[in-house]
């Protein structure tokens, strides 16, 4: 696994990274006639906002965090910080093709599960200390 070091000045980029990638998929439901008009692009930034806040935690309890093209790797690393965060961050992967490259769009009930887990990542990430 390539890891990156991290220190609090990485965390909090990465963190305003996390509210950023979460405030645009916010306005973006928001300003949406239908919610499922904007779903795959809400998930694809709540992905993102969700791997960013992963970063975040790693940094702050590592010292590190995953760098590759692998994301599972940072879900790993994640996972010897906080296995429950890990599987929020797990959640948000398994929504990453379908949501950004499939040509079927997400459902529903996986934009509410993708809210969850980004809101929950992001939460431990500003939280922590």
């Amino acid at each position: 696994m390539k890891t990156v070091p991290a220190d609090e000045s990485v965390r909090r980029g990465r963190l305003a990274k996390a509210l950023q990638f979460k405030a645009v998929a916010d306005d973006a439901l928001a300003l949406a006639d239908e919610g499922h008009g904007v779903a795959d692009a809400v998930v694809t930034l709540l992905v993102h906002a969700g791997i960013a806040a992963s970063d975040a935690i790693c940094a702050q309890a590592l010292h590190e965090h995953a760098k590759g093209e692998n994301h599972l790797e940072a879900a790993m690393l994640l996972h010897s910080v906080d296995p429950a965060a890990a599987k929020h961050l797990k959640r948000l992967l398994g929504m990453k093709t379908r949501a950004g490259y499939g040509h079927d769009p997400v459902t529903n009930t996986q934009l509410q599960q993708a809210e969850r887990s980004a809101a929950a990542l992001i939460n431990l990430a500003f939280n922590q200390r």
